[in-house]
């Protein structure tokens, strides 16, 4: 009731006009597969930035290996549906559940440790997971397993001929991942990992126990990459060690809501719309001759925020002049400018 109280009738016109051209898009990219596959990907990385900001952004422990959940929930689904011939869907639930409880098992050691010493221990569990899975036979090694084609329908999550449905999948998974994400930065929980980002110490001091909350953040901020991860395992209906648990997605994982502005709603979706197609165009530009210049590009953008905005993109349209425009066509109340602050904390 909140969020509707502040809409005013621009915003709520600008919010239906977005909806309707996201929704009419596919059929304008039907014949263009190339621009298609982007903006299915782009939701998907949006998504896998929502979980590492509710780690990262809003709780403050930045991890560099949420990669490795999104491997779980990739290899779970795939395997239970190879071994036991479990469905999809179901497997969809049974990833998100197995990445949230290993995610309480990493956080349990892990959070023991603070700054750039647990960034270092998500990178080495990450890694170890990876260099384990490439020479475990069970789960594929380093060949990797790959989904047999079955009919395409909703229920067997496959479609071949016409990549549409994967567009508006990702986009409901995008969508529900958002409005949980909006629904946690207002409530009691989100004040909490916001306070224990700016004093962890000081949150102890008033009777909470933040360790306890990390562990909710990064149980929900696993669950959800692993959400993601059984999303593209079945879109590309393939997953190896390589493209699941690489030390190169977990950085991409984190750079998106970094570069989109961390620990905001937003951060996740901006960072994802700059990063994914950044990536995807220098890669048909260069073909082969540019492999990896993606990464630099990501430096180079990320060093630049980092020196004049390091609250990330969504800093400028917090800016004074930002929001003076924003006031004057009407869209001052946007939810994803604004920030509540933690003083209740203190009562």
């Amino acid at each position: 009731m909140e969020f509707i109280k502040t809409i005013t009738p621009v915003t709520a016109f600008t919010i239906v006009i977005l909806a309707i051209t996201l929704l009419i898009l596919p059929q304008i990219l039907q014949e263009r597969p190339f621009e298609l596959r982007m903006m299915i990907v782009i939701f998907l990385y949006a998504t896998l930035g929502h979980g590492w900001n509710i780690l990262g952004g809003y709780a403050g422990q930045s991890s560099i290996g949420h990669g490795l959940f999104f491997g779980i929930g990739a290899y779970t689904s795939t395997i239970l549906y190879l071994k036991f011939g479990i469905n999809p869907w179901v497997g969809t639930m049974a990833g998100m559940l197995v990445a949230g409880i290993c995610g309480i098992l990493i956080g349990i050691p892990c959070f023991r440790l603070r700054g750039h010493y647990f960034v270092i221990a998500t990178i080495v569990l990450a890694e170890s997971v990876f260099q384990l899975f490439t020479a475990w036979e069970a789960v594929g090694g380093a060949m990797g397993l790959e989904l047999p084609v079955k009919r395409e329908e909703l229920i067997n999550f496959q479609f071949h001929r016409d990549k549409r449905p994967y567009y508006f999948i990702a986009l409901a998974m995008l969508t529900l991942v958002t409005l949980a994400v909006w629904w946690m930065q207002r409530s009691r929980i989100g004040f909490i990992l916001r306070a224990i980002r700016d004093d962890e110490d000081a949150v102890g001091c008033l009777g909470f126990k933040p360790n306890n909350y990390k562990l909710l953040a990064i149980a929900f901020s696993a669950a959800i990459v692993g959400l993601g991860g059984v999303f593209y395992a079945q879109y590309v209906l393939f997953i190896d060690p390589f493209s699941v648990l690489s030390l190169h997605l977990s950085v991409l994982i984190a750079l998106i809501p970094i570069m989109g502005g961390a620990g905001t709603v937003a951060g996740p979706i901006i960072g994802a719309t700059i990063l994914v197609p950044m990536s995807e165009y220098s890669r048909v530009f260069f073909s082969g001759s540019g492999r990896n210049i993606d990464l630099l590009l990501y430096g180079f953008f990320i060093m630049i925020i980092s020196v004049y905005r390091p609250d990330g993109v969504i800093g400028i349209l917090k800016s004074t002049r930002t929001q003076t425009f924003l006031a004057y066509i009407g869209l001052k109340s946007l939810p994803f400018v604004q920030e509540k602050s933690t003083k209740f904390l203190q009562k």
